[in-house]
């Protein structure tokens, strides 16, 4: 039975059971289940890159098969140093030839392969819809962390998005959780209007925190997770996506093809996603024409139904003009016998009429399954049926 190990730059928990899936979800797509017919070796530095070299080196001296580098750039240069020989399969780096992890996109060479996120590629767009929504920000901040490769060309990238749109740029640096309230302290200090948060593994582990700390200051993300965490707005690729088709690379090298035969692949969509809530938080009026470029309009709200407030998901925004029936959704005492979940506000969200989402919370998808792509009218019935997916819980 072929093994794979798995170097992850966080941990389980900060990755997320979301992104875990669409990864084994990958692997299946190519005929391989954990524990049926293929072994992982998992291997976790929670935020502490220094701890990568040593876990990479445990896993070549265990004779796996292949090594997943799992987010961003530490944990490929971990992988690389450690082997030259076993396929190395990378997920969310951001430029892997800038970096020197591979010759080129099309022919990576050597091997290693994997799937880019264009982390820093995006920074402009990232600074133009942060100046749309804050139109008069001066200056504004970044957020990077010093122990990644890759953050000297974030920063540098950084600093022509700036120029460009005429702001001042503050670099914030932090690389441990205990490093993390000092630069927002510096943040209000030098009174930033914004603040753009670099595409870090440690910070993605570290969102709800980060998040919270940056509650006064309108910031912008790569994820949606963060936006869905609170944070005000996000603008970049799904995370979910990049480690499934992780998965898929994966389960080719396993049957046989090469890491250098395997070009390295780019995202080719990308989710704008707002919080609504936390813009009217921050006084900020949100743009009609950002709302309709949105793909997520994210809000909290309650709809009272006989006495019972409903966890339900409506459409919002000018590209909806269809409403929720609230005779369709049931309320919530009529399920709570079926679970110990305690029913808050929910977040509520809109998609664009493409599809729905759920809020991040650990009581989603314990038992039912969020519904697929569809339209909002489509999810009417199966939103009835799964009621129970939409519980949330702090």
């Amino acid at each position: 039975m072929p093994v794979i190990g798995f170097l992850g730059s966080t941990s389980p928990g900060a990755l997320g059971p979301a992104v875990l899936t669409a990864f084994h979800q990958g692997l299946s797509d190519t005929g391989y289940v954990e524990e049926q017919n293929v072994t992982i070796e998992y291997r976790w530095a929670g935020g502490s890159y220094d701890r990568l070299p040593a876990m990479a080196v445990d896993l070549v001296d265990r004779k796996v098969d292949l090594i997943v580098a799992a987010g961003g750039v530490p944990p490929v240069f971990a992988a690389k140093n450690a082997t030259s020989t076993i396929p190395i399969v990378f997920t969310s780096v951001g430029d892997p030839v800038a970096a020197g992890l591979v010759t080129s996109f099309a022919r990576p060479g050597g091997n290693v392969t994997g799937f880019s996120i264009l982390a820093t590629e995006l920074m402009p767009k990232r600074f133009e819809l942060l100046s749309e929504i804050v139109p008069r920000v001066r200056p504004v901040a970044l957020l990077v962390n010093p122990n990644n490769a890759n953050t000297e060309l974030v920063i540098r990238k950084s600093q022509e998005a700036a120029r460009a749109k005429g702001l001042n740029l503050h670099i914030l640096k932090a690389s441990t959780e205990s490093d993390l309230d000092a630069p927002f302290a510096t943040l209000v200090e030098r009174h930033a209007g914004g603040l753009v948060v670099d595409a870090d593994p440690f910070f993605f582990g570290r969102r709800e925190q980060i998040v919270a700390l940056a509650a006064a200051v309108p910031a912008i993300y790569e994820l949606r997770e963060y936006t869905m965490a609170g944070g005000l707005m996000s603008y970049g690729p799904s995370v979910a996506a990049n480690y499934r088709q992780a998965g898929i690379y994966v389960g080719n090298i396993l049957h046989g093809a090469k890491p250098t035969d395997l070009p390295v692949q780019q995202p080719t969509t990308f989710e704008l996603v707002i919080n609504l809530k936390t813009a009217k938080a921050l006084g900020l009026t949100v743009p009609p024409n950002m709302l309709d470029l949105a793909d997520e309009v994210i809000e909290w709200s309650t709809l009272p139904i006989g006495g019972n407030d409903v966890l339900a998901r409506q459409p919002a925004g000018r590209q909806h003009q269809e409403q929720w029936d609230p005779s369709q959704i049931e309320p919530i005492a009529d399920r709570m016998g079926e679970t110990d979940e305690t029913p808050i506000p929910f977040r509520n969200v809109a998609s664009r009429g493409r599809r729905l989402c759920a809020a991040a919370s650990p009581a989603i998808g314990r038992r039912d399954q969020p519904p697929g792509p569809g339209t909002v009218q489509e999810h009417g019935a199966q939103l009835r049926r799964n009621i129970r997916w939409c519980f949330c819980r702090q």
